[in-house]
């Protein structure tokens, strides 16, 4: 493993669908990525503590960090947080990032918040759903400002909004990657198997969104060319 991170295997919405998480997992090796990412509900329908620990479990068998935030289907949040938690002690290349940051290899932070994020304040959910007024997720992510020296990247389980591109994205997600400038945002677009576009530019952030990986898509992300190489697992 290089000890800097300069390729990322970019997840979206594994959805519960284990054995392809494992068959992505697998292939870490051959696409010679330091860091794998997952943004979007990792559970599906069913028992959900135990599909976490299945999923936590098999990404614990790369053998480079994973970083990942819920989506709003991981509800309620007390699951996703015991089995984290529980999973981050046994595997510590594990990292939830879900309203907080870690460490990738080379002075990379890794940021996100998971759930629906509302622009406007419409209160939190947390059990139901996954679901943040806009100022919360603005809170919990303001440490980073501190961490100027270090290149970020930042995940999300909703777009931010884009002029022409994803107006119905989050306004307040854009502002906030508009004010740390990470050099990579990994987000869910439900629109991606439909959508030409795979990528986009918001300011210096290079907005990746890599698919649905219940449906077999995973994405490369090669930070120091800025480019990106998709793939299914099917």
């Amino acid at each position: 493993m290089r000890r800097f991170t300069r390729k990322v295997l970019a997840l979206a919405r594994p959805a519960g669908e284990i054995e392809y998480l494992k068959r992505a997992v697998e292939l870490v090796p051959e696409l010679d990525v330091d860091a794998v990412v997952i943004v979007g509900d990792l559970a599906g329908g069913g028992e959900k503590g135990k599909q976490y620990r299945q999923i936590f479990k098999a990404l614990g068998a790369a053998p480079v960090p994973s970083f990942y935030v819920p989506g709003p289907g991981d509800a309620p949040v007390e699951e996703y947080l015991r089995e984290a938690y529980n999973m981050e002690i046994v595997f510590p290349y594990l990292h939830s990032v879900h309203g907080s940051f870690a460490f990738a290899p080379g002075h990379v932070l890794v940021a996100g918040m998971g759930g629906d994020v509302l622009d406007e304040d419409g209160g939190r959910e947390e059990v139901a759903s996954l679901t943040y007024p806009a100022w919360e997720v603005e809170y919990r992510l303001k440490v980073i400002s501190e961490l100027k020296d270090y290149q970020k990247i930042m995940l999300f389980s909703r777009m931010p909004a884009h002029k022409g591109l994803h107006e119905s994205g989050s306004e307040a997600l854009a502002e906030l990657v508009k004010t740390h400038n990470p050099r990579l945002v990994v987000a869910y677009d439900p629109a991606y198997r439909t959508s030409t576009l795979k990528h986009e530019w918001l300011g210096k952030s290079l907005v990746v969104a890599p698919g649905s990986l219940a449906e077999g898509d995973f994405s490369v992300v090669d930070l120091h060319e800025a480019s990106i190489e998709t793939g299914n697992v099917r």
